[in-house]
């Protein structure tokens, strides 16, 4: 009778059980924090410049379209490269093509240090492009890893987006002080965190591949062009969008036309995004949960509006409370476009298609906002119409959002696409 196999240790499985789980554990965390630092560098490259913008363009001559045009070429760059994310994806995977998108953000902000116009041009457009990778490639990395804790995942994320936004916008003008008035090494400065923001992500490029087949089955955008839904949260993501990067390439400008000194203006402009991070990061949470987004939709809109009207009609009586109204709407308006895309959605691929398609389109749109204020401006020697425009574009803004936040899903799948 053969003996029995020795039996292992009764210790064993359960020594094995906790381990492999404490090690995905890491490894989510890790990946979490590598998503949270990667957002933190999504949006300095262009809320640095608005403060600066002014002594941008009596540097350099500048009229205020062309000074329009340079806090436009990121948002131009987000919508025409948004196609290149997930093509990158297909080629090198969703890691590295992240590690590729720091690495172009980088390149681009050490350019602006150099003299003459066309660095701080070409290096403004190489930076907004590796943007453009990353704003599609982070919903799809939470809908394929956090799918079961997607609020959350998008509201730290956001919160670090706009955080960095924020904190930006507010020292650019005190950095460029402290480089001998240097706005050149203000802009170049946001290159550090951005090599920080590569370092923290490194660990990603090292691992294989998760999910390999994701990538190369994702649902392409132009399959979604006659999807209706596709459309009503691309246009909200697009309204949104578009008044945002008008305040914040010209609310400094603004306030400064009211006699508010530079510094203050570029403070007022910080506070407008410091306000909105606890809406980006309890927002997206508690709108999964609900049975439709519209209303939230319609609520951050009408904040937005009483902030507009107060900077049409009494610009500096409480120019803090305009600011941070405006900055309210608008920070929790970001946040509640993204979790759309995962909601809207029913797997990796479709999610894929939905923000390219919503980023491309939108963020093209939002490009014709701070060049066609700037040129406003230059015809009526006025900032009022523009603001005008901006309260006429919220009416918009609220039908989309209504369409967008209804309890449906996108009708194109990817065969074979992991749920």
């Amino acid at each position: 009778m053969r003996p029995p196999p020795p039996r292992a240790p009764p210790f064993l499985p359960d020594r094995i059980g906790p381990t492999v789980a404490s090690d995905q554990r890491k490894s989510m965390l890790l990946l979490a924090a590598g998503m949270v630092l990667v957002a933190a560098n999504m949006r300095a490259a262009a809320s640095s410049v608005g403060p600066l913008l002014d002594r941008i363009r009596d540097d350099l001559g500048l009229s205020s379209t062309a000074a329009g045009l340079l806090t436009t070429l990121p948002v131009l760059c987000f919508g025409a490269v948004a196609p290149l994310g997930p093509a990158l994806s297909r080629r090198i995977g969703y890691q590295a093509a992240v590690g590729a998108a720091l690495g172009a953000i980088i390149a681009g902000l050490l350019m602006r240090l150099l003299p003459g116009i066309a660095p701080l041009y070409v290096g403004t457009t190489i930076a907004g492009a590796g943007i453009a990778v990353g704003n599609v490639l982070l919903p799809v990395l939470v809908r394929r890893s956090f799918h079961e804790r997607a609020g959350l995942m998008t509201g730290v994320y956001t919160t670090a987006l706009v955080g960095s936004a924020a904190l930006a916008a507010a020292v650019s003008v005190p950095l460029a002080n402290a480089f001998n008035d240097s706005w050149r090494a203000s802009l170049g400065f946001w290159a550090a965190p951005a090599m920080l923001g590569l370092l923290a992500w490194s660990p990603q490029l090292r691992r294989k591949e998760r999910d390999a087949g994701t990538a190369s089955s994702a649902v392409p955008a132009r399959s979604l062009l006659r999807d209706r839904l596709a459309w009503q949260v691309t246009l909200y993501f697009g309204f949104q969008s578009c008044g945002f990067y008008v305040i914040l390439s010209w609310l400094p400008t603004i306030f400064q036309s009211h006699g508010i000194g530079r510094t203050d203006a570029g403070l007022l402009l910080g506070a407008s995004m410091i306000v909105g991070l606890p809406g980006a990061l309890l927002l997206p949470g508690v709108a999964a949960r609900a049975r439709s987004q519209g209303g939230f939709a319609v609520v951050y809109c009408c904040f937005v509006a009483a902030g507009l009207l107060g900077l049409l009609l009494a610009p500096t009586s409480v120019p803090l409370l305009w600011a941070v109204l405006i900055g309210l709407g608008q920070q929790a308006s970001f946040p509640l476009a993204l979790i759309m895309v995962v909601l809207r959605s029913r797997t990796v691929a479709e999610t894929a298609g939905l923000s390219t398609l919503m980023q491309g389109v939108g963020y093209l749109m939002a490009a014709v906002g701070p060049v066609a204020v700037g040129a406003l401006h230059d015809i009526t020697g006025s900032w009022n119409p523009a603001i005008v425009v901006l309260m006429v574009l919220l009416g918009f803004q609220v039908a989309s959002g209504l369409a967008a936040g209804r309890d449906r899903k996108i009708n194109a799948v990817a065969e074979g696409a992991p749920a």
